[in-house]
């Protein structure tokens, strides 16, 4: 468990990461570059920017995508956040957050990425800084109870086709199809 475990991890799942278009390539290489500047760049500290690990998590029918109501974003969004210097790696982080932030904790994550994205952000610095997130599928069992944390200002199931107007509705739509395209080929 060190900065290096982590590095090496959000290398090894952008290395293995099947794109499904040319700016997602583009970002990959983009996001290998900065880790290979970076030894850091997966721990908050590293002010230029870090990657970030999240967590669309889904019912076991697809039908319920969990999302928080975040308090800095005001937008309904996936779970996830930093990485933190006791996660192995960044899978390991995406499932730590995924269990604090809904408490659910028989969730089970795919390791291979689902997507990643990089945006500006002050965060928790308190300067400006860019999120390098990486994103993974969690699925929950269907109907499982939820927990909020103070990290969240509402969480709630929502139909995947009757998401709320404040949603990220482009990047969770995009999210969840997705994932049905990758259990479609399973």
């Amino acid at each position: 468990m060190s900065a290096e475990s982590l590095h090496a991890s959000a290398k090894g799942v952008l290395e293995g990461w099947s794109t499904s278009s040319e700016a997602d390539e583009s970002l990959r290489h983009t996001m290998l570059a900065f880790l290979d500047s970076a030894p850091d760049g997966c721990l908050r500290r590293h002010a230029p920017g870090h990657i970030t690990a999240s967590s669309l998590v889904l019912d076991e029918s697809g039908c319920h995508v969990l999302l928080t109501l975040h308090p800095k974003v005001g937008r309904w969004i996936q779970l996830g956040g930093h990485c933190e210097p006791d996660d192995e790696t960044v899978v390991d982080a995406a499932l730590r957050e995924a269990r604090e932030e809904s408490g659910i904790h028989d969730v089970r994550i795919d390791a291979d990425l689902l997507s990643a994205h990089t945006h500006p952000i002050t965060c928790s610095l308190g300067v400006p800084t860019r999120h390098l997130d990486l994103r993974f599928l969690v699925v929950a069992p269907d109907n499982s109870h939820i927990v909020r944390s103070a990290e969240s200002t509402d969480l709630r199931w929502w139909p995947v086709d009757a998401l709320p107007p404040t949603a990220e509705r482009e990047t969770i739509d995009h999210l969840v199809a997705l994932a049905h395209q990758r259990k479609n080929q399973d």
